[in-house]
C-alpha cells in the first residue's frame, strides 16, 4: 500500500507531509496508523507540528486537526492556504483540464456587464449581482460571486466554478442549472462547484 502520510522530525518542529494524490479518506487512514508513532515523540516534548503537501479544504483541515488533537495536545500549523489563492487555482486547473487557454480579468464586474471567453476565465475581483460571466471551460472568481456564472458553456461537464465567496441565485455548468435559495443555502466561502452524475455539487 502506498504511503500517503510521511513524518519527519526536524530540529524545531515535526513535519507531516501529505501526498497530493491521496484522497481525504486515505490521509485520515494513514494518520490513524501514524498516531502511535507520533505519541511516542510527545512523551516530554511539545514540538509543534506542521502539515504540508496537499492543498486542503477547510473542512479537511478541521478533520485532520481534530484527529491529531484528540490524541496529542500539540500546536498544529497548516501550510495549505486557507483562502482561495493562486496556488489552489493552479491545482484545480492541473487536475481538471489538461490544456485550457486562460483569460484574466482585472477588476470587478458591475451590474449589467457581461464577459464571455473561450477557455477558462479568472476574475481578479468581484462579480456583482446583475453581472454575467460565461466561459467554455473553468471559471475562478478570487472575490465574491454574486452574479450569474456559466462554466463549460459549450457542453464541458468537467468544467468547475471556484469562488472566494459564493452568494448567487443561479450557477450553470454545461447544460446543468442549479438555482440557489439564498434564504435556505448558507454562504459558501472558498466554494468549489462541479458536476457529479448530472448534478451540480457545491463544496
Amino acid at each position: 500500500m502506498k504511503n500517503y502520510v510521511s513524518i519527519n522530525l526536524k530540529k524545531e518542529e515535526i513535519l507531516i507531509k501529505l501526498s497530493d494524490e491521496a484522497s481525504q479518506e486515505e490521509i485520515v487512514q494513514g494518520l490513524k496508523k501514524k498516531i502511535p508513532e507520533l505519541k511516542k515523540l510527545y512523551k516530554d516534548e511539545k514540538t509543534p507540528i506542521r502539515v504540508t503537501g496537499k492543498v486542503l479544504k477547510n473542512k479537511e483541515i478541521d478533520e485532520i486537526q481534530n484527529l491529531i488533537k484528540n490524541k496529542i495536545d500539540v500546536e498544529i500549523d497548516f501550510d495549505t492556504p486557507k483562502t482561495l489563492g493562486l496556488h489552489s487555482i493552479k491545482k484545480v486547473f492541473d487536475k481538471e483540464i489538461e490544456t485550457s487557454e486562460t483569460t484574466f480579468h482585472r477588476g470587478s464586474l458591475r451590474s449589467g456587464q457581461k464577459l464571455e471567453t473561450e477557455g477558462s476565465l479568472v476574475i481578479l475581483g468581484d462579480v456583482n449581482s446583475g453581472a454575467e460571466i460565461v466561459a467554455s471551460d473553468n471559471i475562478v472568481v478570487l472575490g465574491n460571486l454574486r452574479g450569474l456564472a456559466h462554466a463549460g458553456a459549450k457542453g464541458n461537464k468537467q468544467a468547475i466554478i471556484a469562488a472566494g465567496l459564493l452568494d448567487t441565485v443561479q450557477i450553470r455548468i454545461a447544460n446543468i442549472v442549479k438555482e440557489i435559495d439564498r434564504d435556505e443555502e448558507p454562504l459558501h466561502k472558498q466554494a468549489y462547484v462541479f458536476v457529479n452524475e448530472d448534478k451540480i455539487i457545491i463544496e
